[in-house]
């Protein structure tokens, strides 16, 4: 059987989770001369954080993937309305009663040190990938063989049918499937590759480099951009019309905002949701809604160590948590900005429920949950918090933890520190005084949240988890049936999920927000879903 190109998603159900991320905008012609000038100078672009890991599979962070999709590419991507379209990919054939995949690559793909890409190159990607992200680690427990027969076919055989296959390989979120030399995918997967050598639209500067002040990427003239279509979310051409893109580090929001309205950055992330009225009166800047999916935000615990090793400790929270006061504390008063209903799941996706939402509802009471933490054996011990200091949302969201946490008793010891600090810590596993720590508040891609199979943050493998390591027999369990079940029983399952979800406590929920990004009015052909760079021009 052969897949039309672009594949036609097996499951056009799940369309509705994004509805209206939207299209990229119609791209001007560039003819004039000083049109092709404003291309050549560079784009400077302050990002949510600072990049500190440039390894796309080793961290589930938010900055890295943008990074990512600068340099790497993808066999396949999501477009708005939830196909996945082959990107490296040409097309796709399935045999044998869906066990049998045959990936086919687009002709002329290179990587930036000029090397064809391989099949093999693919292969070793797959893998590498696949030992640490959610949807991958699902996806290689069904394979029997993974193979490279030549340099532009790709094999999977499995062991039964696996019809997410393609979405797997190109889904959006964090931990993407990203392709590397196999030079660099036979990296051991806890081992980070700190080489970028991709195949993507850019190629990173290395020697330009500044950790803390800047990141550089200049377009890449081997680039092979997919052929038809428009851009939307991953997936479609990628055309890219900048020379040169920088991406300044300024962790002050006033020095940003003030350098926005004077042209000397051209593209601001993740304004704070107090600098953005002042913004929106500048004629000179646009905000808008990239990401209408939103960002996810969560309670995150450590399981390794006590006290929140103890199932009884992390549900004797949920008592305390008001999602309206991380969300105000985030995104403001404006309640277009963000929800408080936030379950296990992302909100209108289809696993979405109401089960066990009353655990966050109703009167909070901060006596109540003291005399919990009792009752479930604390006794005083100390709790490491670690909060990032130059990160505005994640900041806003520890902030109003620690004071939440030491109201309920905890004896916290609040350790601050800057982001890419923060970004190796919370992957440290030793215990709390000797490196570690104990919990945390993070943010993520609501793209992630939309199933069981993308979701990294819900799962219940011990270590083989990322970050916090939660254990959960029935978590685990429930997911592998999730993978098996008809689609009209996922729902049921989703719930059953959540409902583990507020047994066990891998997180609290802690709200969803959207986030406006700040742009100078010159700049056209913004894709919605994600800052990315393809598509963009300078007037």
């Amino acid at each position: 059987m052969k897949t039309p190109d672009p594949s036609p998603d097996p499951k056009p159900g799940r369309r509705r989770v994004l509805a209206g991320l939207g299209a990229a905008l119609a791209l001007p012609s560039l003819a004039a001369p000083r049109l092709a000038h404003a291309q050549a100078a560079p784009l400077r672009f302050v990002a949510q954080a600072d990049l500190t890991i440039l390894d796309p599979h080793w961290t589930p962070g938010v900055v890295t993937r943008n990074h990512a999709l600068m340099v790497f590419d993808t066999l396949y991507g999501m477009d708005a309305d939830l196909r996945v379209q082959p990107q490296m990919a040409a097309g796709h054939e399935i045999d044998q009663d869906g066990r049998r995949w045959t990936i086919t690559l687009r002709p002329g793909l290179r990587f930036h040190d000029g090397e064809p890409v391989r099949a093999r190159d693919a292969v070793a990607s797959i893998r590498r990938w696949g030992a640490r992200d959610t949807f991958g680690m699902a996806l290689l427990a069904t394979t029997e063989e993974l193979s490279a027969p030549d340099d532009a076919r790709i094999v999977f055989r499995l062991k039964r049918a696996f019809p997410m296959l393609a979405e797997a390989l190109g889904k959006p979120g964090t931990m993407n499937c990203f392709i590397m030399p196999e030079r660099l995918a036979l990296t051991d997967p806890g081992t980070q590759v700190t080489e970028m050598v991709g195949s993507g639209p850019f190629r990173f500067v290395a020697a330009e480099r500044v950790v803390g002040a800047r990141a550089v990427y200049e377009r890449f003239d081997g680039y092979v951009p997919r052929e038809g279509g428009t851009p939307s979310l991953l997936a479609g051409p990628k055309q890219v019309h900048l020379e040169r893109v920088e991406w300044i580090s300024m962790p002050d929001p006033g020095t940003a905002a003030a350098a926005l309205q004077r042209g000397e950055i051209d593209w601001w992330e993740q304004p704070p949701a107090d600098l953005t009225p002042m913004l929106a009166r500048h004629r000179d800047i646009r905000l808008e809604v990239l990401d209408t999916a939103g960002s996810p935000c969560f309670m995150r615990f450590n399981q390794l160590y006590p006290p929140f090793s103890d199932p009884a400790v992390r549900r004797a929270l949920l008592g305390a948590v008001r999602q309206a006061d991380f969300m105000q504390a985030v995104a403001g008063d404006d309640r277009s900005l963000w929800r408080d209903d936030l379950g296990f799941f992302l909100p209108g996706s289809a696993m979405a429920s109401d089960a066990g939402m009353a655990a966050l509802a109703g009167p909070r009471d901060i006596a109540a949950t003291r005399r919990a933490l009792e009752a479930a054996g604390y006794r005083g011990e100390p709790v490491v918090l670690i909060h990032p200091t130059d990160y505005p949302s994640v900041t806003a969201l520890n902030a109003v933890a620690a004071d939440l946490l030491k109201r309920c008793g905890l004896k916290l010891d609040v350790q601050a520190m800057d982001f890419g600090t923060f970004i190796r810590r919370i992957a440290n596993q030793e215990p709390p005084d000797r490196g570690g720590w104990n919990v945390t508040c993070i943010s993520t891609s609501g793209a992630s949240w939309m199933n069981p199979a993308a979701h990294n943050y819900l799962r219940g493998s011990g270590r083989r988890s990322i970050v916090g390591w939660p254990v959960s027999e029935r978590l685990e369990s429930l997911r592998d049936r999730w993978f098996d079940a008809p689609e009209g029983e996922q729902a049921e399952i989703g719930r059953q999920m959540q409902e583990a979800g507020f047994a066990d406590v891998p997180f609290i929920p802690l709200g969803l927000f959207t986030q406006n990004t700040a742009y100078r009015s010159n700049l056209t052909g913004m894709v919605k879903g994600a800052p990315v760079f393809w598509g963009l021009r300078r007037g």
